[in-house]
C-alpha cells in the first residue's frame, strides 16, 4: 500500500508588470506552476489598481514604466502602500529589468523592492528568486548587491556604532551577515568574500547565535529593522 502524498504547497500568486506585452508571455512562459499569474499591467496606474485588487504575494515589475509621477517601478510600489496578502503579510516587489544602472537599482530599493534582477537571467533562476522573495528574503545579483552596500553602507556605519547586538559581530561575520540577509547563497557568499563555503557556514551559525536567532528569514528582519540592507 503506497504512502499519502504530501500535500503540495499553495503556489505563489504573482502580479507581472511591464509595457512589452510579448516580454509578459515569455515571462509566464519561463515560470514553473509553483506560480500562478493572478494579474498583468504596462503601466504605473494599472499595476497600482491591479496589486489593490488582487492582492499578490510578488509583483515582478520593471523599473522603467508610463503614467504615474514618472518613477516608473518606484512609483507602483509607493502608490501600493499598505496592500497586504490575505493572509496580512505585505506584498512584496522583485524588480526585472534590462537596466543594471546603480541610480536604477538604489532608487527601486529606496522605495521599498526586496529585490533586483536582470532580464539576462533564465527561468530557473527567476523562479527561486520570486520564491525567495515570497519567502521573506532580500534577493540581489552580486554585483547588482554592491550598489546597495554602497549606497547604505554610511547608514549600517551609524548603526553599528549604537547597536550592542551588531558590536557582537566580528568585522567577517558583518560581511557575511549582510550578504546573507540579501539572500546570498552559501556558495555565493564564499566567492564574494573569497573564503570556503565551509567558512560560511561556521560565520552565519556563529551570526545567529550571537544575535539569539534561528533562520536567514529572521537574519534578514533584523538586518532590515537596523537599515543594514
Amino acid at each position: 500500500m503506497s504512502e499519502p502524498r504530501s500535500p503540495q504547497p499553495a503556489p505563489i500568486r504573482l502580479v507581472l508588470v511591464d509595457d512589452h506585452r510579448m516580454f509578459r508571455s515569455g515571462v509566464k512562459a519561463e515560470l514553473d506552476e509553483s506560480m500562478l499569474i493572478v494579474g498583468e499591467a504596462a503601466d504605473v496606474d494599472s499595476a497600482i489598481a491591479v496589486v489593490a485588487q488582487t492582492r499578490p504575494d510578488v509583483v515582478l515589475l520593471d523599473v522603467h514604466l508610463p503614467g504615474g509621477n514618472g518613477n516608473g517601478g518606484s512609483d507602483v510600489i509607493s502608490g501600493s502602500g499598505g496592500v497586504t496578502t490575505e493572509s496580512g503579510v505585505p506584498v512584496r516587489f522583485l524588480a526585472l529589468s534590462v537596466s543594471d544602472s546603480a541610480e536604477d537599482v538604489i532608487a527601486v530599493i529606496r522605495a521599498g523592492a526586496r529585490g533586483y534582477v536582470t532580464k539576462t537571467i533564465n527561468g530557473p533562476d527567476l523562479t527561486s528568486a520570486i520564491r525567495r522573495v515570497a519567502d521573506g528574503d532580500a534577493v540581489f545579483s552580486p554585483r547588482l548587491a554592491g550598489f546597495v552596500l554602497d549606497a547604505f553602507g554610511a547608514a549600517a556605519g551609524e548603526v553599528a556604532v549604537i547597536d550592542e547586538e551588531l558590536d557582537r559581530l566580528s568585522t567577517r561575520e558583518r560581511e557575511v551577515m549582510r550578504l546573507i540577509a540579501r539572500g546570498y547563497q552559501y556558495k555565493e557568499v564564499a566567492k564574494e568574500l573569497f573564503i570556503s563555503i565551509k567558512t560560511v557556514e561556521t560565520h552565519v551559525s556563529s551570526v545567529l547565535r550571537k544575535l539569539q536567532l534561528s533562520s536567514r528569514h529572521e537574519l534578514t528582519a533584523w538586518a532590515v529593522g537596523r537599515h543594514l540592507l
